[in-house]
């Protein structure tokens, strides 16, 4: 059921992405707001890597984003790196900001998210007060752009780029799930001390998760600076890298591959397609509605439950087809 639930998730994602870049590659607005959930779908895949396989809920992410994307920014506007090189660069500085953070691994539930919080906090300010290196509140411009895709225009081939990005991460994550550390990690959540009885190193393994969520929110963030050509502390750790990807991972369900991704789509086109319109101050809220309408409905969030109820008239075609 669990393969069964990726491969559509996967494969419904994918053909939905085809079709907006189909109908809608030449409309610059439809294309500003894919490229921003795909950006949400990245982060949100980071933040369920490390809950669903480390086991760790982290209100932080923004710190990482941040982190890869004032790296890659610096990179390219100051050593003349090209961007692509950039954003692995930002992806790296994000890893490595994380190693700051391994001390918080020691801690629990809660305690672990709010330790997380205030290191992106930390992160903010010095970004803000480092005026030397990070020009402070008056941010960095000029940023190199993202290469552009022949044959396309640039919005439509920043968001062949995003998608292909987040492809990347979703595939990463299968191979760790799949892999014998991922099976250790999964036996963890049931019995942690059990599987220390075992041999396995629980911190080292958290650690490594951490890093690798870490990385790959840096990437976004890299790639997303490289995007809107600007940078400055309150936008690069700002809170929507923190809400909107956690909204979107548990309303699409972050304990799948897809989950995350296809929420992320949903929740950022539903909002500003729909919700905007039929409610332009506040809009939000009908957002909140959605979700705990979600949650209520199906706790593993919208992807298990659309695969459910796909089997369910897949059982009954064949039950009437047999009768």
């Amino acid at each position: 059921m669990t393969r069964l639930r990726n491969r559509a998730g996967v494969l419904a994602t994918l053909a939905a992405l085809a079709v907006v870049l189909l109908a809608w590659g030449g409309n610059p607005y439809v294309m500003s707001i894919t490229i921003a959930a795909l950006m949400t779908g990245g982060v949100a895949l980071a933040w369920a890597l490390l809950g669903n396989l480390g086991g760790m809920v982290s209100f932080g992410h923004a710190a990482f984003v941040g982190a890869g994307a004032y790296v890659s920014a610096l990179c390219t506007l100051q050593l003349g790196v090209p961007v692509a090189l950039g954003i692995v660069l930002g992806a790296l500085g994000a890893a490595a900001s994380a190693l700051v953070m391994l001390p918080a691994l020691r801690l629990r539930g809660p305690y672990f998210a709010l330790a997380i919080l205030a290191y992106a906090h930390i992160f903010r300010i010095v970004a803000t007060e480092w005026t030397s290196v990070t020009r402070g509140a008056a941010g960095l411009s000029g940023i190199p752009p993202l290469p552009v895709i022949p044959g396309l225009q640039p919005k439509a081939s920043a968001c062949l780029l995003a998608a292909l990005l987040v492809l990347a991460f979703a595939l990463a994550y299968r191979s760790i799930r799949a892999s014998h550390a991922g099976l250790a990690l999964r036996a963890m959540h049931h019995s942690e001390d059990a599987t220390r009885v075992l041999g396995v190193n629980s911190t080292l393994l958290k650690g490594m998760m951490l890093l690798v969520s870490a990385a790959m929110a840096g990437a976004v963030g890299a790639f997303n600076v490289h995007y809107i050509g600007f940078l400055e502390p309150d936008y690069a750790f700002g809170a929507m890298w923190v809400t909107l990807p956690i909204v979107a991972a548990i309303f699409g369900g972050y304990r799948t591959l897809a989950g995350p991704v296809a929420g992320a789509l949903v929740v950022s086109l539903a909002d500003q397609l729909l919700f905007k319109e039929w409610l332009p101050v506040g809009h939000q809220f009908l957002l909140g509605v959605l979700l705990v309408a979600m949650i209520m409905a199906s706790p593993g969030g919208m992807l298990p439950l659309a695969v459910s109820a796909l089997h369910r008239l897949r059982t009954a075609g064949k039950g009437g087809g047999h009768a």
